[in-house]
């Protein structure tokens, strides 16, 4: 490999749902102690979930396959209502780190259901998120995946509504709107757009890098969405050589070849240690940052892990003399990232 340029996409890599499940399950396994079991992965990328599951978190399909009693965690990709109701069978202690970008979804699909609307749903089959939401309202939603999708559809009803799974191209999404709205005019769509800002930024960011580079990384887990997102945008801005690998071990001869300026970015669920090993692997002999825009945003802890926290915190500084004021953890937690939590399993 000669590899003159890295050029690293800024933003990459977590985004603030993520972050927060990574934490919320790290002070899952803190004050419980293995074994903390899991809905679904928590998120799409296998390198977190091995560490998880070294730590002693078990990941299950069925919550009925959890023990009574047993600290149970729901993923950050939403889950069915009636997984929820069936996980706190039993006594058990249930977190639901679903992302609120994706809790705003599922309330726009029951409020819209309601009110006796047609759902067109624009996501991906069997996606976690996408079948959780499909759930909420089964009998008003219409699973769409493109353009041929809609046209397909023969919605007589008065009233029309378009969702989105927020993970998406955001190319696809706005194929498959313009055509949804040229069909039924009248369809309602959210003030604020379905789609994860953080997702956008990163495509946003892939956009701009696609046309000055040889090869483009994507990395991040196969059955992450949004990560398979960001190789499609790449490719439709102009760079067909857009590759998704999962680390450092692929980064290999017949991948590089004769690539001299390569792209490199992250999706929402891959850790940054991936990224530094993916350029040290690349060996270049500069390294640039493209940079579309700045993320400062910030997804607290679910509320009942953050008043079970406040509960703890509050016994240990009163064991030690401390003002009460001192057990809020709301700022510790919003300045420890996850890479540091997963760090420390």
């Amino acid at each position: 490999m000669a590899v003159e340029t890295v050029v690293l996409a800024e933003p990459r890599g977590f985004c603030a749902g993520v972050e927060m499940a990574i934490k919320a399950l790290g002070w899952m396994l803190r004050i419980h102690g293995p074994p903390v079991y899991c809905f679904h992965e928590i998120v799409h990328n296998k390198d977190i979930v091995e560490r998880f599951r070294d730590a002693g978190v078990v990941f299950v399909e069925d919550p009925d396959a959890v023990p009574a009693g047993a600290p149970l965690m729901l993923s950050a990709h939403g889950s069915a209502p009636e997984i929820g109701e069936q996980a706190r069978r039993h006594e058990r202690t249930v977190i639901d780190a679903v992302c609120p970008l994706v809790t705003k979804v599922h309330h726009e699909a029951r409020v819209r259901s309601r009110k006796g609307y047609d759902i067109v749903y624009v996501g991906h089959a069997g996606h976690d998120e996408t079948v959780g939401t499909l759930a909420e309202a089964p009998d008003a939603m219409h699973l769409v995946e493109s353009v041929a999708d809609v046209e397909a559809l023969d919605l007589t009803g008065p009233q029309v509504a378009l969702l989105a799974q927020t993970t998406l191209a955001h190319t696809e999404w706005a194929d498959i709107r313009a055509r949804a709205e040229e069909l039924y005019p009248e369809i309602w769509t959210p003030g604020r757009s379905d789609l994860c800002f953080a997702t956008t930024h990163r495509q946003a960011a892939v956009v701009e890098i696609a046309r000055r580079v040889d090869l483009l990384l994507v990395i991040g887990s196969e059955n992450s969405s949004n990560t398979q997102a960001l190789v499609r945008t790449a490719k439709a801005a102009g760079c067909p050589n857009a590759v998704r690998i999962d680390g450092p071990a692929d980064v290999v001869g017949e991948i590089v070849a004769d690539a001299r300026i390569v792209g490199v970015t992250a999706g929402a669920s891959a850790p940054e240690g991936i990224v530094a090993a993916v350029v040290d692997r690349l060996s270049p002999r500069t390294v640039e940052r493209l940079r579309v825009t700045d993320e400062n945003e910030y997804f607290p802890l679910p509320r009942e892990l953050r008043e079970t926290i406040r509960a703890l915190m509050t016994v240990v500084c009163f064991s030690m003399g401390l003002p009460i004021e001192a057990a809020s953890g709301d700022r510790t937690d919003r300045d420890t990232p996850a890479s540091t939590v997963l760090d420390s399993l």
